[in-house]
């Protein structure tokens, strides 16, 4: 039988060291990295590869999906870290959804979507 181990993306990125530095505010932790890629990751599970490569078309249809435990106190480490006014992002607050997540949208400063779920 066939066992997969892990599945990333490569997210991209327009300004690469802003979107870097912007990650990093957001909680995840960098890892190895060269001129075109640089890897980060949040705890056991959740990693992704930042690209240094940028199509608009392709950015602004990107979307991640981030499922936490409390994303009330995800939202509240975002608000304080004020990354709106730092990157110049996006922030829509938590809200219930009908398909059974309360969730918050953000943007990263390549137009990337990250919707940030729990499971209620």
């Amino acid at each position: 039988m066939l066992k997969s181990v892990e599945l990333k993306t490569f997210v991209p990125a327009r300004d690469f060291a802003l979107s870097q530095d912007f990650y990093q505010a957001l909680g995840f932790k960098p890892g190895w990295h060269d001129e075109q890629l640089a890897y980060f990751s949040h705890g056991e599970h959740c990693a992704f590869l930042l690209q240094n490569f940028y199509v608009p078309e392709q950015a602004q249809n990107f979307v991640m999906h981030l499922l936490v435990e409390d994303v009330d106190s995800w939202w509240q480490q975002v608000s304080a870290a004020r990354l709106d006014e730092r990157f110049g992002v996006r922030l829509i607050p938590p809200q219930d959804q009908p398909w059974g997540m309360r969730e918050f949208i953000l943007f990263d400063p390549s137009g990337v979507l990250w919707r940030v779920a729990q499971n209620n």
